[in-house]
Parts: C-alpha cells; structure tokens; sequence
C-alpha cells in the first residue's frame, strides 16, 4: 500500500521538475544563436569564433557527461545521490543565464564574455540533467511504469520547451518585442525563465522519493576512475549501438529549432515572431498527445515496428514541408502546407526520441545481467552525452547553412537596426520599415532582399537533410539493437530469480549449520 502510494506521488513530482529545465534549456538551446545574430553585430571572424566556442563546449560538455555521471553514481548522502546535484545545478544554471542575455558588450568583448558563460553553462547544466534523468531506472524497473515515468517527464519537459518556444520569439522579434528592443526581450525574458526553473525543482526533490540500494562498503569506497567509465560503456553493446542510433537521430531532430526554421520563417514570411510562434505551436501540438498516450501505445505496438511507422509518418511530414516550395508567394496556404508538415515530421521524431530514451535506459538492466553492475550514473549519462554531442553538430550544420546561404549579411543588418532603435536613434515603425526592406528588398531593385534561392536551401537544409538521417538510424536500430519487450523481459526475470537465489542462500546456510 505504501508502494503504492509512493508511485503515484512520483508520477506527480517527478515530472513537474523538469518544466523549468527544459524551458531554460529550450532558451539556451535553441534561440542563442538567434539572440546573438539579431542582437550583435559580429564580423566573420567573431561569427566563426561564437561558432567555435559553441561547438567546443558542447564536445566538451558532452565528454564531461560520463564523468558526472560517474561522480553522481559515487555519492552517498542522506538525500541520495541524485538530489544534491539537480539543486547545485539548478540554481547556477539559472545565474548563468541571467548573466548570458543580460550584457551589453559588443565585438570581441562579447565574444571571450560569450566563451566564458558558454562553458559554465555547459558544466552547471550537466549537473542538473545528468542528475534528474538518472533517477528514472531508481523509480522503477518494470517496463510499464519506466515508460509512463519517461513518457510523463518528457511530456512536461516538452510543455516547458513549447512555452518557451511560443513566448520567446513572440516577445523578442518584431512589433512585439518587450522592453523596445530585441536584447532587452531577452534579458526579461531570460531572468523570468532562470527564476521559475529552480521553483519547478523543488517538486521533485521534496515530492520525489527513490529507491536507494544499499552498497557494500567496497562499492562506496570505490574511487572515480577514467577507465571504469570507458570501460562500462564500451563493453555494453547495446548501450553502444543505442548511442550511436540516437546521435544520428538527433541531429535531424534539432535542425529546424537550432535557427534554421526561424531564419527560414523570417525570410519568406516577414520578421515576425509571433508567426514564428504559431509554426512551432502548431508544429509541436502533436507531440503532446504523443507524450499522454505513449505507455498505452507501446502496450499494443512494438518499439521495432512503432519506429517503421514513426519514419514513415515523419517523411510524410517533411515531404509536405518540401512541397511548400512549390507554392509561390509567402500566402496562407504556403504556411499552412509548412507548418503541417512540420506537424507530422515532429510526431514522428519525437517519438522515435522516447524510444531511444527507453532503449537506453534498458541497458542499465543488461549490464547488470551481463556484469553484475548496474552504473545507472554512467549510462544514463549517456542520453545528455548524445543530446549535447548532436547540439555541437547542429551548430556546426546551422553555421554553415548560414554561410551557403547568405545569412548573416541579413542579420548583421537587421542586428544594427536593433542597436539603434534600442539607442532611441530610429523609431520602432521605422525600424520594422527598414528590417522588412533588408528581407524583402524594394520594388525597383535598389535593395535586393532575400533571393528565392537563399531561402530554397534554407528549406533543403530543415527538410532533406534530417529526413536522411532518420532513415539511417531507423534501419540501424531495426538491425542492432537486440533489446525489444520480450527480451528485456527475459532479462529482468533472470535478474529477479538471482536475487531471490541470493537472499535465500544465507538462510539456507545458518540452516546447516544449526542441524
């Protein structure tokens, strides 16, 4: 009955915690580069070294995941392992924040200030997620409840990320732009997300109440080691294959949130972010009915043929978006064909990312029955690692869009008119004149704006290119990964028939010994 209780308590608060991170994350994530673009104007030289230091930190930070992981996994206090570090943090991820879209330095200023903050976030954050996602496989090992516990904390998280997403370029861009300037939208809004994320914490660390195995003396006095995360990781296969299949997966996924889809939208329909909003409301509605029904889906579906059918309602998806093309003008129907599109491919992937969540967290019970160990730190450390290894790559593809495609000569424009608004020098109607001449250019020519070519490849890029990538890791997982229902089920049963082998033992042998 207590069990019980328990349960249900944690199907509560546990997922209200991550509401706060995932919209912090949803800010740091997806709109930096955009905050940077239309706020700073950057030569190439400086937009190359943003890029870098992007790139760098997120290795670096994915790198550092296993490592947090394994000093999670050796923690021992009388709050458990998990808590300590989701409050530590929490809270100096939202002081990063603050400090990160609240400065007005420019050039080479911006960009050593930018490095710095960039890689503190990268610390401050693991010790959050690493933390909060490692606690699932310490809420339960039944298939059903781990699939109702990660499809409810995504759920959440996802409703933290498309809040974040619709009020973010709604009050950042265009006539709707609080405080009279694009960066100063982003200072507000960034000091209202940085104080809620730690208030949405609190749900999980004081409602939340995990099993905590006891460890033998050994096991506690064990000390960090390189190698045992290597080799922890690398020796389970599964985990290996899983890795891989999410990475390729993940960088598809992130393409059009990473600021691709927001420079496509603002160059074919106007810089408007309320528009933007509405592509990415409507875009991620579906995932929410997703998220609720999932646990009773995966009753009925197998993960395997579950991902043929997500590819195949995903390269619908895309394939709308791409037929958007074709329809001249930037009219209702052309945003009406993307933004189904857009529906329909994100339906697709992100189910294909709950999957992916629950096939890495089912290796924790393969490794036990391989090894003898579970290392639940580690490998669930594996789910950031991936997630902040595609973030580099992304950065990496979105920067060189940007370049192919002419990008940042627009933004660079945009950016000063910005500034100058911001200085009171221009009105806000005449800067929204002049940023609509940049984009769309004038009448006669004297302005050329955005050509039809720059956005088709900014289009290709959010389309073709993920598209590519799902299929590939479709077919991978289909083919590797060895751990559907029936044999995790099998391997849970023999992990159950040694501990009752185990706790019978010592019985047995006091028995003898009395007779």
């Amino acid at each position: 009955m207590e069990k019980t209780k328990t349960i249900k308590k944690n199907f509560i608060y546990f997922p209200l915690g991550t509401v706060g991170r995932d919209a912090i994350y949803c800010l740091f994530n997806s709109y930096l580069l955009t905050f940077v673009l239309f706020t700073h104007s950057l030569d190439g030289a400086q937009i190359a070294a943003v890029t870098g230091v992007m790139i760098a930190a997120r290795v670096f930070d994915a790198l550092n995941d296993p490592i947090m992981g394994n000093l999670i996994e050796r923690t021992h206090t009388k709050y458990g392992k998990f808590k300590p570090w989701l409050l530590a943090g929490g809270l100096s991820t939202s002081v990063v924040v603050c400090l990160m879209f609240n400065v007005s330095l420019q050039g080479w200023s911006f960009v050593c200030f930018f490095a710095l903050m960039y890689f503190a976030f990268s610390i401050t954050y693991t010790m959050s997620d690493i933390s909060y996602w490692g606690m699932i496989p310490a809420l339960g090992s039944d298939a059903d409840a781990r699939n109702r516990f990660t499809s409810r904390a995504t759920l959440f998280g996802g409703g933290g990320n498309t809040l974040a997403a619709i009020f973010i370029p709604m009050f950042t861009a265009g006539s709707g732009a609080i405080g009279g300037s694009t960066a100063s939208a982003y200072g507000i809004i960034a000091l209202i997300i940085a104080v809620l994320s730690p208030l949405f914490i609190l749900f999980t660390l004081f409602g939340v109440r995990e099993h905590r195995e006891t460890l033998p003396a050994a096991a506690q006095r064990e000390k960090f080691s390189l190698k045992h995360i290597f080799r922890t990781i690398a020796r389970n296969d599964q985990l290996v294959w899983a890795a891989a299949v999410f990475l390729i997966q993940q960088i598809g996924n992130g393409l059009v949130a990473g600021g691709i889809g927001s420079a496509y939208i603002y160059f074919t329909f106007g810089y408007n972010g309320g528009l933007y909003s509405l592509f990415t409301t409507i875009g991620m509605s579906a995932t929410a009915l997703l998220m609720i029904f999932y646990p009773a889906i995966s009753r009925h579906i197998r993960r395997k043929k579950l991902i043929g059918i997500m590819a195949a309602v995903s390269s619908l998806g895309y394939a709308m978006m791409l037929g958007s093309l074709f329809i001249p003008g930037a009219g209702t129907d052309k945003f009406a064909l993307l933004v189904t599109g857009y529906m329909l491919s994100c339906f697709g992937q992100y189910c294909f990312y709950l999957i992916m969540m629950i096939s890495i967290m089912n290796t924790v019970e393969y490794n036990e029955y391989k090894y003898g160990t579970r290392d639940e730190g580690i490998i669930t450390s594996l789910r950031p690692f991936i997630t902040k290894m595609a973030a580099a790559l992304i950065v990496a593809v979105t920067s060189a869009t940007y370049l192919i495609c002419g990008v940042t000569g627009y933004t660079n424009r945009i950016s000063d008119l910005e500034q100058k608004c911001a200085q009171g020098l221009i009105s806000e109607a005449e800067k929204l004149s002049r940023i609509s001449l940049v984009i769309f250019g004038d009448t006669g020519g004297t302005h050329p704006g955005v050509s039809d070519s720059q956005s088709a490849g900014l289009l290709l890029a959010m389309t073709v290119f993920p598209w590519l990538l799902m299929m590939i890791s479709c077919f991978l997982y289909r083919k590797k990964y060895r751990l559907d229902e029936e044999e995790y089920d099998r391997i849970c049963g023999e992990l159950h028939k040694r501990k009752q082998k185990n706790t019978a033992e010592p019985e047995t042998g006091t028995a003898l010994h009395l007779h």
